[in-house]
């Protein structure tokens, strides 16, 4: 069935055209990514599918009855309500067939009343809807929504006005999942989720039985949650049946098979070009003639265009300064911000760090939760924080040269060159320009003001000026925010060549993937590391959690009900008894606790095989042996803790 036809739209902001005889088709069910380099017109043409833009021209024409929803990049909410209250009102379609199933109830009571038939027939259809959509269902379902994206559950009742910008996003996401359209359509839905709720919500979309299109540039969400792949590139759309990957593979091909058409094509012209030049004035003129004809129709009616490619950022970052073989040391480290002595207030610890250490070369990526302190451990480092305790250690000639996430140590006053100069003053206006445009700023760019750029211009700002520092140790907090995904596999390239350390938070899977060698985690409140790279990482903790631990991925997850609406319920089971509620929430209490303990003994278990690792170099027999004890019983004790979870969330 086809849920929507777009056909010929076109597109002007001003005198520039954005996208032009842009057609597709979307099919129920479809999940499709639309992709594009930073101002191609993505989130255009979402608005005009939303209906939120108006189109200079062609047809948009949803199926008939086609609920749509839409999420914009920046949310707004129109009146000051809770968060729990928003969640409820986008059951707004609900509530209205609940109050139509309300208003027949007086009718179908009485069966001797006229059109009693027609109303029970209608109360029905009603009835199945409601449940269908999952009516019965709306406090469990908002609540592992909320919490699969991250809120707990103290901060229902609190206002929205009250919550972060990232907060509000993921309100706003939740809200309009919650909403269950036909067709639901998400402009850079992975902006401010961190890891576990990217994993929760590529569950939700791969499950759900809706119709998707959205925007984003994690290319490992692209892969994971969609099967097609509409591009937008050169003011045109094209259509590819694949996911981000396969997507990849099929544009290489198509623009090879068009090159090849058109050198062909330019041949032919240039042969032909050089029959008519010899022989128009001969005895094969007459041929010539007829030739020239065919050319001059070939030219106005048939000529294929040679294929654009998308010009790309040239980075180069480089140092001459080696640094020791210790880049980094975390010993006894405790971040966090101090209390207030005048306020009688305890300091705020965020996170502790030891045994931790870089070594030339290495790349490490620091993960976490968002809040859990990965950016304040970057501003410890750089001096910009004190710790609470201890102090990072530095090695020999070790130089940071520091990327902020948002884009902080940009004066937002100047303009790009002069941004540009003055981190390297003695660089020169030629020297600058022709590194900006390295970096896509070309002609008069250069003298835009820094504050007028977009979250993606300024971030290639930023990007000139850290290869222009002479740090040996890159320090970068989300340095693919802003970037299209052109952009980050640029930036993923010249990384990979870096000759020195580098130490970086991202949320892209995929870069960090292609960039880590070594990945810390921040765990309820401490850093714990692990040798490898992304994968290999998600591979040993999907091992982990198989065991026993996958319990909670397996909670916030969306069930099948919640992802393709509520089954019916039986009178029987609509409503819990008031022990049933009870012995589920002691149920959900201990399973909550024994995760928390089994969280708390694999910690232990990591300390100890540091421990380990120490006491086997230093050849510490007795130490060896005394640490072996406890680790045997730690692992002894967490297979019953697991045993006891499997046991329970089978209950």
């Amino acid at each position: 069935m086809t849920l929507l036809s777009v056909g010929g739209l076109k597109k002007y902001y001003g005198a520039e055209l954005i996208f032009k005889d842009v057609s597709f088709q979307v099919a129920k069910g479809d999940k499709i990514g639309l992709v594009g380099i930073n101002g191609a017109g993505k989130s255009t043409l979402l608005k005009i599918v939303a209906g939120m833009e108006s189109a200079d021209g062609g047809v948009i024409a949803p199926a008939r009855g086609t609920r749509v929803a839409y999420l914009a990049q920046e949310v707004h909410f129109a009146a000051d309500r809770t968060l729990w209250q928003e969640m409820e009102a986008a059951f707004s379609h609900l509530a209205e067939l609940q109050a139509e199933i309300t208003a027949l109830e007086p009718t179908i009571a009485d069966t001797a009343a006229p059109g009693w038939a027609e109303a029970m027939e209608q109360y029905g259809d009603l009835m199945s809807h409601f449940e269908h959509g999952g009516g019965y269902e709306i406090e469990p379902r908002i609540k592992r929504t909320l919490h699969g994206l991250g809120f707990h559950e103290s901060q229902h009742g609190q206002r929205l006005s009250q919550f972060s910008g990232g907060q509000k996003t993921r309100a706003a996401l939740a809200a309009t999942l919650l909403s269950d359209p036909d067709l639901l359509l998400l402009d850079e839905p992975t902006n401010h989720l961190d890891m576990q709720a990217l994993e929760w919500l590529e569950i939700f979309l791969r499950g759900w039985d809706g119709t998707l299109i959205v925007i984003s540039h994690d290319r490992y969400f692209l892969d994971r949650v969609t099967k097609r792949t509409l591009e937008i590139a050169f003011n045109v759309l094209e259509d590819y049946p694949a996911g981000y990957n396969k997507y990849l593979e099929l544009k290489a091909e198509r623009l090879e098979r068009r090159l090849k058409e058109f050198n062909a094509q330019q041949e032919f012209i240039a042969k032909t070009e050089e029959f008519i030049q010899r022989y128009k004035a001969g005895q094969r003129a007459r041929e010539a003639k007829g030739r020239e004809k065919r050319l001059d129709r070939l030219k106005r009616d048939s000529l294929v265009a040679r294929p654009q490619e998308q010009a790309k950022l040239r980075l180069f970052l480089d140092t001459q300064l080696r640094s020791g073989e210790l880049v980094l040391a975390l010993e006894g480290l405790v971040i966090g911000f101090p209390g207030d002595r005048r306020h009688e207030s305890e300091p705020r610890v965020l996170l502790r760090a030891d045994g931790m250490e870089i070594h030339r070369g290495e790349r490490v990526a620091l993960l976490g939760p968002n809040g859990c302190g990965k950016t304040t451990l970057l501003r410890t480092l750089i001096n910009e924080l004190s710790p609470l305790q201890g102090a990072p250690r530095l090695g020999h000639k070790v130089q940071i040269g520091y990327y902020a996430q948002g884009h902080d140590m940009l004066n937002m006053q100047a303009t790009v060159l002069e941004e540009l100069t003055r981190a390297s003053p003695g660089l020169g206006e030629p020297a600058a320009r022709n590194l900006l445009g390295r970096f896509l700023f070309s002609g008069d760019d250069v003298f835009k003001r820094v504050g007028d750029l977009s979250g993606g211009e300024r971030s290639r700002v930023a990007l000139a000026q850290l290869t222009l520092l002479p740090g040996n140790l890159l320090v970068l907090d989300e340095p693919t925010n802003h970037l299209d995904i052109g952009a980050r596999e640029a930036l993923e390239g010249v990384l990979k060549e870096y000759p020195g350390s580098i130490l970086f938070v991202s949320h892209d899977r995929y870069f960090i993937d292609a960039i880590a060698d070594k990945i810390w985690t921040v765990e309820q409140g401490r850093m714990r590391q692990f040798i490898g790279n992304y994968s290999e990482f998600v591979a040993q903790e999907s091992g982990g959690r198989s065991q026993g631990s996958g319990g909670r991925s397996q909670e916030s997850g969306p069930t099948k009900r919640e992802s393709g609406g509520a089954a019916p319920l039986t009178s029987d089971s609509r409503l819990p008894t008031p022990d049933s509620r009870d012995e589920d929430k002691q149920r959900k209490r201990r399973l909550a606790a024994l995760e928390s303990e089994v969280a708390m003994l694999e910690q232990e278990l990591g300390r100890l095989r540091g421990a380990l690792d120490k006491a086997s170099a230093g050849q510490d027999v007795k130490k060896l042996t005394a640490l072996g004890t406890q680790y045997a019983e730690l692992e002894r004790l967490l297979a019953e803790k697991y045993a006891q979870w499997e046991q329970l969330a089978a209950a």
